[in-house]
């Protein structure tokens, strides 16, 4: 029994252990995780699929198609035809009577045969089967595009949480200062050295503090629980990001911000490009329903014969014919079906327009944007080094008794919205940075 214990005991840790380390992700880990798990891209995957299949079900209905028949009939009362009187005339025997009619068909009939038909030219097979494998490479771009899309979710899912957790951080660290300047403070007033006045807003202060991180940690699970619906991870598990907000690359190349604008990047430039070859091809087979169809047919067959199973006859037929299907007039309906083919394909051009012109100008609000949030960071940088060297300072300035609490309770005040504006530009820098990348289709 004491060996089925200890195992029981080790999977019992490991669970625990799993428990106790919650999975940690950094932005290319949730990123990767979304494009396994995400259902868009699972759905596009499929349509991939899907669309594999239909260029062989399309490619089939090209090549002989094979079929066998089997069929038995039994006559209870086999039909007659009624003979013409002339027919009595021949009978040798005048006394006999005339006969009613005659069968041409015994009891038992069974018939089993083979066919095979084939196309020997339509012109709506071949286009058919290019339009198939054109909408094999549409389905890949619509993947491509899908995991954009769930990139830019998890991405701007994943910012605000570390947006939260910085700022956590910081107000944490700006509580422990404050505690330990509030301890010096309260011994200074049990020495008689500062009022009570000045021990009462270092209090209110901290309780601020505290209160601003408990919003904070509230935020920064409602930001977690978005991240992972983003990535379509379960609720119930625990989850922590790696990445530090200072540390993330926020610089972009020059070229980002000076090229021409790379249209073909953008993956719905690419899906309306593909899709205007669709309609091309849309075109050439609606033109394909003026061509004729030829198509071959071959089958044989044998038939069986019998008033029982074993007095009646097997009659072989063999067969070969090709059918000719020319179309002639149809009172204008091809033509109305081509002409309404070129017409899609000319809102597909107005659409891809359109499609250009807004993102020259999301390309150009995007670069100004960044170039004004960069602008921004730097001067929240400066203001909240500022800030603390002044905080620093005064904090001196009391401690040796030449300054006021209410100059550190200001100074306070100035460096927490200091540190809260830098953050800030921050978090617009980088959510500036990937909305230029996704404005030029990176």
């Amino acid at each position: 029994m004491k060996f089925l214990i200890i195992p029981l005991l080790l999977a019992s840790a490991g669970m625990l252990a799993q428990q106790a380390n919650p999975p940690v992700f950094s932005l290319q880990d949730a990123v990767n995780y979304a494009y396994e798990n995400s259902n868009s891209i699972r759905n596009a995957r499929v349509n991939i699929l899907d669309a594999e299949q239909n260029v062989r079900e399309q490619l089939s209905t090209g090549l002989p198609q094979i079929s066998a028949a089997l069929d038995y009939t039994r006559y209870i009362k086999v039909p007659v035809l009624p003979l013409p009187e002339a027919f009595a005339a021949l009978n040798p025997d005048p006394n006999a009577p005339a006969p009613d009619g005659i069968a041409f068909q015994r009891k038992n009939n069974f018939t089993g045969g083979l066919n095979v038909s084939g196309m020997l030219f339509d012109g709506s097979f071949f286009v058919g089967l290019r339009a198939a494998r054109a909408s094999s490479d549409y389905f890949n771009l619509q993947l491509e595009d899908a995991e954009r899309q769930v990139r830019n979710q998890v991405t701007q899912s994943y910012f605000p949480v570390l947006l939260t957790s910085t700022n956590i951080e910081i107000v944490s660290r700006n509580i422990r200062n404050l505690e330990q300047l509030l301890s010096e403070t309260e011994a200074q007033y049990e020495a008689g050295f500062v009022e009570q006045l000045d021990v009462d807003r270092l209090v209110l202060s901290l309780n601020n503090l505290r209160s601003t991180r408990n919003d904070l940690e509230q935020q920064r699970e409602n930001a977690l629980r978005a991240l992972k619906f983003a990535l379509n991870y379960p609720e119930s598990q625990e989850l922590e990001v790696s990445e530090d907000l200072d540390e993330l690359e926020i610089e972009v190349e020059s070229a980002a911000l000076t090229s021409d604008v790379p249209y073909q990047q953008r993956s719905e430039v690419r899906l309306l490009d593909q899709t205007l070859r669709l309609q091309d091809l849309n075109i050439d087979l609606q033109k394909a329903a003026y061509l004729p169809r030829l198509s071959a047919v071959a089958s044989g067959q044998y038939q069986y014969q019998g008033d029982s199973f074993d007095d009646g006859f097997w009659a072989p037929t063999v067969l070969l014919g090709v059918s000719a299907n020319i179309p002639i007039y149809d009172f204008g309906g091809r033509a109305s079906r081509l002409e309404r083919a070129r017409l899609d394909k000319e809102k597909v051009v107005n659409q891809r327009d359109d499609l250009v012109r807004s993102i020259d100008l999301e390309v150009r609000n995007a670069r100004g944007s960044f170039n004004a949030a960069r602008d921004r960071l730097e001067n929240t940088r400066q203001n909240q080094e500022l800030a603390q060297r002044i905080y620093e300072t005064t904090q001196i300035k009391y401690r040796e008794g030449v300054g006021s609490s209410i100059e550190v309770v200001q100074a306070e005040q100035q460096l927490y919205e200091a540190q809260a504006n830098y953050l800030n530009a921050l978090y617009d820098t980088l959510v500036a940075k990937e909305d230029l990348y996704i404005a030029l289709g990176r």
